[in-house]
């Protein structure tokens, strides 16, 4: 399996880095994309950029428009956006392939390849509702990452376990990074 992932402007990096780290820890071979503006949001949010590229097999910068992941004769299975800026999403849903995160973006959609994308932003605008309806006619999979309360999350890690966990059940991927909804209510 070769999954490529890319990390643009939008904060929740974190969920970027274990999802690499789960991925990696699998032996699943993983493309990383960097924008500029994802690096100043790592700096923001402590996140070594070295330590995001040690965790991939190989890693582009996006303006690397001339690498072989640009081309459509690139063999993936998915792409996931994590976390996805508005201004991807964007990009994305109208097909403005402006760097390589959007040109592999379109590659996907083009050839009916998985696209799964994780919006960062809230409250949302219409444009962007706009948008993210436009992405799931194309067949995109948009997991908005929200807490669930019914996990009882007591850290962060927590809460981006449930998210990386939900990212990996869109790829059939077993995991266990969260206890998965049983109707079984306790006694108050």
């Amino acid at each position: 399996m070769k999954i490529v992932v890319a990390i643009t402007g939008a904060s929740g990096v974190a969920i970027s880095k274990k999802l690499l780290k789960f991925l990696n820890s699998r032996g699943i071979e993983t493309y990383l994309i960097i924008s500029e503006a994802a690096k100043k949001v790592c700096r923001y949010e402590g996140i070594r950029v070295e330590e995001l590229i040690g965790l991939s097999t190989k890693s582009f910068k996006a303006d690397e428009i001339e690498s072989e992941i640009s081309s459509s004769s690139f063999q993936f299975d998915t792409l996931i956006v994590v976390p996805c800026s508005m201004k991807t999403l964007a990009a994305i849903a109208h097909g403005y392939s402006n760097n390589l995160i959007t040109r592999v973006a379109d590659n996907a959609l083009r050839l009916g390849k998985k696209l799964i994308l994780v919006p960062r932003e809230t409250p949302l605008s219409y444009q962007a509702i706009e948008n993210m309806r436009l992405l799931k006619l194309l067949g995109a999979i948009i997991i908005m990452p929200v807490i669930a309360y019914y996990t009882k999350p007591k850290t962060i890690e927590d809460v981006t376990n449930f998210i990386v966990g939900k990212i990996l059940d869109s790829l059939g991927m077993e995991h266990d990074l969260y206890n998965r909804w049983t109707p079984a209510l306790e006694e108050e």
